[in-house]
């Protein structure tokens, strides 16, 4: 997988390729996909979610810049394959899912693999995480038509965000920077992912769509 799909690809991060081998990515996928795993497309996690191809968690955390200090906010915990990929590279994760039963299952799985940096939390993911901002790093593993500022105002100085800005059908990969206390973005490719759902994302009942890049 790391090999063919992410070197050959141009993912670069040594980092992020030795915490991907170590990370058991069947145990992330029902039984009836465990076959399919390591293959380079998503697969259905159920309540209309995905988990996302293994190029593209490279390369959204490649994106992030992650040091081994940050403290990261995940929106969109889903089957919780990226919140341990987040965990081996930065100090600590707070990683929030809408979904309750996707979100119990990814916290139970994650303890059972002694994860101790992640803070999990049930919620509308779009307001973030107030009370522990601001944070170095904020990754929205779901797609909305504009980035909600309650959580730009969370990140910190010199801190990343990374999101999917676009339509339903079709997003462009933005990385947001804040520095001297202005936000800067760029854009580092299409992507599709599922909808961000929530107060200040797409109304509940949007269409979903696979994660892929």
């Amino acid at each position: 997988m790391v090999e063919e799909q992410l070197v050959d690809r141009g993912v670069k991060d040594l980092r992020i390729m030795e915490a991907m081998n170590r990370i058991p990515r069947h145990m992330f996928v029902h039984e009836t996909f465990q076959h399919k795993a390591y293959g380079d497309f998503p697969l259905p996690i159920g309540d209309n979610q995905t988990i996302s191809q293994p190029y593209i968690v490279a390369a959204m955390t490649e994106a992030l810049n992650l040091k081994d200090t940050d403290r990261v906010l995940e929106i969109g915990t889903g089957s919780g394959y990226q919140t341990a990929l987040l965990a081996e590279l930065a100090g600590q994760v707070f990683t929030i899912e809408r979904i309750r039963s996707l979100g119990l299952k990814a916290q139970s799985l994650l303890e059972r693999l002694n994860y101790m940096n992640i803070v999990f939390k049930v919620f509308d993911g779009t307001y973030g995480w107030p009370d522990q901002a601001p944070f170095d790093v904020i990754l929205i593993t779901a797609s909305t038509q504009e980035i909600p500022k309650m959580l730009v105002d969370q990140l910190g100085e010199g801190g990343r965000l990374v999101v999917p800005v676009g339509g339903l059908d079709k997003q462009s990969m933005t990385i947001l920077t804040r520095e001297n206390g202005r936000t800067t973005s760029q854009e580092i490719g299409y992507c599709k992912f599922v909808p961000l759902v929530g107060r200040y994302g797409w109304p509940e009942g949007t269409g979903p769509s696979r994660n892929s890049l």
